[in-house]
């Protein structure tokens, strides 16, 4: 068993933790004010909740499921609680178009996930799951054509965990495709500039951005 700190409880962080939970691991909610929050469920089951820099200290992983635009500062503020961590980042960094979807990216020419490495050099970044809606994350066997999740990540070690994780969200091994390094994050943070365009043709429909052979 794993434990597991998810900052951010909205869809993205909620629908994860009660996957992973679901799947063994001892799982936290990082949140503003813990005290708002439901307790630990009765049956012991469901991920609990606590403040933010609590979750990052007390979890083996965290996942970053925060603001991609505000997220480095941030976790840049867990710096010491992050150290010698992995951390999975989900977020993408963009600024909002006029109808809230998705616009301009926060870091062109760079990624989220390069910013957060640069920051925390004591910590592995790995960046995935960023390339498709949220609730295909932990159910990606019911679309009808098989997806792709992409991995990047300069340490080579925090990859092949976080793919372990990835097959408790229900990703085949044929679907994860190890892109490279860090730097490799960029291009699937950009692929998040198509995706409202999506949206706004078909509604809010589960898919993903993936490759097929």
């Amino acid at each position: 068993m794993t434990r597991i700190g998810i900052l951010g409880a909205g869809r993205v962080g909620a629908n994860l933790g009660g996957k992973l939970a679901s799947a063994g691991h001892h799982v936290t909610l990082g949140v503003r004010n813990p005290e708002e929050e439901t307790a630990t469920p009765a049956d012991g089951l469901g991920p609990s909740f606590a403040a933010q820099r609590t979750t990052a200290r007390t979890a083996d992983i965290v996942i970053n499921a925060t603001p991609g635009d505000t997220a480095l500062d941030r976790l840049v503020g867990l710096r010491a609680e992050l150290a010698g961590k992995i951390l999975v980042d989900v977020s993408n960094a963009t600024h909002d178009a006029a109808d809230g979807l998705p616009g301009d990216l926060c870091y062109p020419n760079s990624s989220l996930a390069e910013q957060l490495q640069a920051a925390l050099p004591d910590t592995r970044v790995v960046k995935t799951l960023n390339t498709m809606l949220f609730m295909v994350m932990t159910a990606p066997e019911t679309l009808a054509t098989p997806p792709t999740v992409y991995l990047s990540g300069n340490d080579e070690g925090a990859k092949k965990t976080v793919t372990g994780l990835l097959g408790d969200l229900g990703w085949q091994p044929a679907w994860i495709e190890d892109l490279g390094d860090i730097t490799t994050a960029r291009a699937t943070e950009a692929m998040i500039l198509v995706v409202p365009h999506i949206l706004r043709r078909h509604g809010y429909q589960p898919f993903a951005v993936s490759l097929t052979r």
